[in-house]
């Protein structure tokens, strides 16, 4: 049936209108793309990537096409003149070719369009592998089994793999296609009664593809020997026994039994019939079976198995070496740690303990947001940044601090316009030094408001507060405009308009973004973004800018798309500027004999946001190194790469593939290096492999009775979430002084006491990265973090639930670990939430702080008073002596008419008490007299309590603290 004459004109006039669609929103997409790296000065990246692209595109798709089509037209051309049916009623696979052959042309043109789509993309999307191959640097260490450089195995097996999986899949598709072809026409048919009848044209041909598949799995089979090195069969990652006695000599005896049985089927071209290549065809699946599968596991099970650990003796000390340095950790130093139980007499918190970060980062968020958010249209990440900065007085000191970034306007506000016209920036740098608080437990702001205020501020010298590229902007805007519709910061009415207040606006005058002032560019981004209202807006004009793409990670993760990144960039002040600072990392799962393991799984703990951050270019990874510190500039978006670790070979690779993009580490700016610091993301990574592989003997890493585990949270009350590390400042045992240090904690298998503790210098010094570990002895039980926050809530719970009377919500903040004295104290803060109401968002503020040193604890509602609860005196007063450590209860000074003196009394009692319930067997009279003398200072303690007038809680140590343990033995004596 013939379609009328206008809808047959009308149908190649859509085509070409949706053809001409398509190419315009491709081509806005590159354009686009180029736009957007020419405007941060990575242009070379985006040239360098499209033209490879290209490139693989074009020959990938090329050799598929001449592979496959030219099988394609040769079994077309030697089909045979007449085919089965020809001259009779047409029958089986005539009629296909009856169908077919009217449109083969069009069919055959349409095929290889659509596999020259699919080969060239995929090919394309193999660019790193190329790049890597082409600019590959030598590694200097040679693999254990075979004696190759480790580039032979990151780089080059990697590239040898790819081309072989695309001659493979050009082999099969031409084997399965040229038989369709033959089948059609002739070339063979399948008989009645059973068999084959092939022409030689189709004969010789087919014996020959077939031939290069075999001759093709010969040169798998040899290729697969490498692949040995990642092997998953032993206990541990690479070769094991198995596959060095087994499987490497079973892959080349296979791969001559390959090449012998390519040679039959190459054979098939002068010898007709198909005894020789069925032959062949039987070898091959024979002796994969008896050679490549059972003989590895009879082996297995006869020679390995019954004596493992003799055989993979030497599989696991080439997995220990190797995963040891894949990971950075081969110089990680691990030392005994012989951790006291009491502190020594005479001892006192020196200025590293008293002034330990207190603030967690996760919890005073929400007093940031309450405090420091101004407006609603503001806000703040839901995890604080730690990081250092100088005080007043010039001395350096932890803080906590984050940026006030824009989530866009009023929800009954929300238009086009103020979206992305008005509501275009965030304000400000907010900061508070981590180690004290007010009268009112909230955190000491010296960095806030609008405008930015403080002696942080003033010492940072801070001149740009606008925040136009950040963690929350993942909106575009349009900037720059010649009306200053944007709105800069909100203000209180001027003179005589107090009751009033209006908005600061201003308009944006750096270089970042991409002008949108021609029409041409307006159209592309219109198209782009599915916005007419950019080409009809009248605020628009010449001096406009679009950003987009604003989070730090993507601007990151587009200008270096073969760096991993870590999942917590950060802002600081450099030079009167606030910029981001993420670290960037060079991964690969390529690495002889090292341990595969999961990026995501060994960085989730409770301080991970799943939703932040870029995505990664690999997630399994066995190498990584912190190769490059990147800076994105919070004003002008400007993306700037710095050298961190020239040593790595694979970032030498890339900086062949990328010259000039990345700047030596000698262009970095001193203001901007007293901001870097050991990246959180790979010092989790490391904690994980150390949990195992600071054993470096193979007989006890085999046994595994000394593997670690990174202890659950145990402020957070959730199972099988790991504790994350701190950034607090620390001064490790024979230090000269406190460093700002990445700290956590290992506990035993099954078992919740401390097993070690961990830190490295988080400072850009002269040796950063020097990774450190304080080993429990073997014969001491020292307190793992969940067993002292049970002792924390168990004793001090009848002292906190009178903090969260009524509806108020007790909330332990982080628990931080620090070796001091000879022992390790453990200090946590705690903080007290108002339930929500109408009206009001409830945040947390600091009313106590909770200290332990071996067996003993303090609470008071400072830091300091806690301090001296554990110690015995303060580091700033003369220690007295009926205060000093080791003193007995009994023989301290009695008679005491102050709130201090009963708490003394009562602890006396209550120690005698329990002393008296564990002894063996207890002794029941001198418990019952403990008793009495407990309930009197208990009542005594109560009475001067009525008659005491509420205290108001002190930053600074005033004072004595309430007791540690009332609440606690009054529980005791009560029962």
């Amino acid at each position: 049936m013939r379609l009328p004459r206008r809808p047959r004109l009308l149908i190649p006039v859509v085509i070409a209108l949706a053809a001409i669609v398509v190419l315009f929103l491709v081509f806005t997409a590159i354009y686009t793309d180029f736009l957007w790296y020419d405007s941060v000065d990575f242009s070379s990246v985006f040239s360098t990537m499209l033209v490879t692209q290209i490139l693989l595109f074009v020959v990938g798709a090329a050799l598929m096409v001449v592979i496959v089509g030219g099988n394609v037209a040769l079994a077309h051309r030697v089909r045979p003149m007449f085919g089965p049916g020809m001259f009779g009623s047409p029958q089986g696979a005539d009629r296909y070719r009856l169908a077919v052959d009217p449109h083969r042309k069009v069919f055959f043109l349409i095929g290889l369009a659509v596999l020259a789509l699919f080969t060239g993309s995929s090919t394309a999307g193999q660019w790193k592998t190329w790049l890597l191959f082409v600019n590959s640097s030598s590694f200097g260490t040679k693999d254990p089994l075979f004696g190759r450089d480790v580039s032979f195995f990151m780089f080059i097996v990697p590239f040898l793999r790819m081309t072989l999986n695309f001659l493979f899949t050009a082999v099969i598709l031409s084997i399965v296609i040229a038989a369709i072809v033959h089948y059609l026409y002739g070339g063979f048919r399948i008989a009645s009664p059973g068999g084959v009848h092939a022409s030689r044209a189709a004969r010789v041909h087919l014996s020959v593809l077939l031939g290069l598949f075999v001759l093709l799995k010969a040169v798998a089979y040899f290729l697969d020997r490498y692949d040995l090195v990642y092997s998953t069969r032993g206990i541990v990652d690479g070769a094991s026994y198995t596959d060095v006695n087994a499987v490497l000599p079973a892959k080349g005896i296979l791969a001559v039994i390959a090449l012998i049985c390519a040679l039959i089927f190459f054979a098939g071209v002068v010898r007709p019939g198909g005894m020789w290549p069925g032959a062949a065809f039987g070898l091959m699946v024979l002796s994969a079976i008896l050679i490549g599968s059972v003989y590895p596991v009879l082996v297995e099970q006869f020679q390995v198995r019954p004596n493992q650990q003799g055989k993979e003796q030497l599989a696991i000390s080439r997995n220990i070496a190797a995963t040891r340095e894949a990971y950075g950790v081969a110089g990680a130093k691990v030392e005994t740690y012989d951790a006291q139980a009491t502190p020594k007499q005479g001892m006192s918190a020196d200025e590293t303990v008293s002034g330990v970060r207190l603030l967690d980062p996760t919890l005073v968020s929400k007093t940031f947001q309450q405090k420091q958010r101004i407006r609603g249209f503001y806000d703040f990440p839901e995890q604080l940044d730690v990081d250092r900065y100088k005080d007043a007085d010039g001395v350096v000191r932890d803080h906590l601090v984050a940026v006030r970034e824009m989530i866009g306007p009023p929800s009954d506000r929300n238009n086009w316009i103020n979206r992305h016209l008005v509501y275009t920036h965030g304000y400000g740098f907010v900061g508070a030094p981590g180690s004290e608080v007010d009268s009112e437990g909230l955190p000491n702001f010296d960095a806030k408001d609008m405008p930015v205020s403080g002696s942080l501020v003033a010492t940072a010298g801070l001149k740009e507060p606008r925040i136009y590229f950040g963690e929350k902007t993942h909106d575009y805007a349009i900037v720059g405009g010649k009306k200053g519709l944007e709105l800069d910061y909100p203000v209180d009415g001027k003179a005589g308009q107090e009751n009033t207040s209006y908005q600061e606006n201003t308009s944006y005058a750096g270089k970042g973004g991409v002008p949108v002032g021609s029409f041409f560019n307006r159209l592309l981004y219109a198209a782009k973004y599915g916005e007419i209202n950019m080409l009809l807006s009248g605020d628009i004009d010449d001096r406009s800018r679009i950003l987009y793409d604003r989070t730090p990670t993507e601007r990151v993760a587009k200008v270096a798309p073969f760096l991993n990144l870590d999942s917590d960039p950060y802002p600081a002040i450099v030079n009167g500027r606030v910029v981001w600072i993420v670290d960037a990392y060079t991964t690969a799962n390529e690495y002889p004999f090292s341990q595969s393991k999961s990026f995501q799984d060994m960085i989730r703990d409770t301080s991970t946001n799943p939703g932040l951050g870029a995505p990664q270019p690999r997630d399994q990874i066995n190498y990584i190194r912190n190769s490059v510190k990147a800076v994105v500039d919070a004003y002008d978006g400007t993306v700037t790469l710095y050298e961190w670790d020239a040593k790595d070979p694979i970032l030498k690779s890339w900086e062949k593939a990328f010259p000039g993009i990345i700047k030596p580490k000698s262009a970095i700016d001193p203001d901007l290096q007293q901001h870097l610091r050991y990246p959180e993301d790979m010092f989790k990574v490391q904690r994980d492999v150390l949990s195992r592989y600071h054993i470096t003997d193979a007989q006890s890493f085999y046994g595994g009775q000394d593997f670690w585990n990174v202890p659950d949270d145990p402020s957070s009350g959730e199972k099988n979430v790991k504790q994350p590390p701190y950034y607090l400042s620390v001064k490790m045992p024979g230090a000269e002084k406190s460093a700002f240090s990445l700290t956590t904690t290992f506990v035993p298998r099954q078992n919740p006491n401390l097993a070690a503790f961990m830190a490295v210098d988080a400072t850009a010094g002269d040796d950063p990265g020097a990774l450190r570990i304080l080993r429990m002895p073997a014969n001491t039980t020292i307190m793992g973090p969940g067993q002292v926050q049970n002792v924390f809530t168990n004793k001090f719970s009848g002292e906190l639930n009178i903090l969260g009377l009524g509806k108020a919500q007790i909330i332990y903040g982080n628990l931080l670990t620090l070796p001091f004295g000879g022992g390790l104290v453990y200090i946590e803060p705690v903080y007290v939430q108002t339930a929500a109401g109408a009206g009001q968002e409830p945040y947390p503020i600091l009313r106590r702080v909770l200290v332990m040193f071996g067996n003993r604890v303090g609470s008071a509602d400072t830091l300091q008073e806690a301090l001296d609860q554990v110690f015995g005196t303060s580091a700033s007063q003369p220690a007295k002596p009926e205060d000093k450590p080791g003193t007995k209860p009994e023989d301290k000074p009695a008679g005491d008419p102050g709130l201090t003196g009963v708490i003394e009394k009562a602890q006396a009692a209550y120690d005698e008490a329990q002393k008296a319930l564990s002894a063996n067997p207890p002794d029941w009279g001198k418990y019952g007299e403990a008793q009495k003398r407990l309930s009197d200072a208990l009542n005594e303690m109560a009475e001067l309590q009525r008659n005491k007038p509420a205290a108001t809680p002190s930053p600074t140590p005033s004072g004595a603290a309430p007791s540690p343990s009332a609440s606690a033995m009054a529980d005791s004596g009560s029962s």
